[in-house]
């Protein structure tokens, strides 16, 4: 499954940190890809297959952060609304 829309959000979104320790836990990656999504204007999948693919391509190494990109800026905004 070469290129999915997963594996794009991934590239689009998110790096690897190997220093900070400090990672995107389960809520924030899901709320990224939602927006990644939105943003993207891709259709979301549901929550099962987002994990499923994430099982399949994350790993332990390094902490998985979120890159200054739309997505982002789309995510802090709609998670914390007392800043708009």
């Amino acid at each position: 499954m070469a290129h999915s829309q997963f594996d794009r959000f991934l590239t689009e979104a998110t790096y690897r940190d190997q220093e900070s320790g400090k990672s995107l836990d389960r809520d924030s990656l899901h709320g990224l890809h939602t927006s990644w999504c939105c943003v993207s204007e891709q259709k979301p999948q549901s929550e099962h297959a987002f994990w499923a693919a994430m099982g399949q391509r994350l790993s332990t190494a390094g902490s998985l952060r979120m890159k200054k990109c739309p997505a982002a800026a789309d995510y802090i905004l709609s998670s914390y609304q007392a800043v708009v």
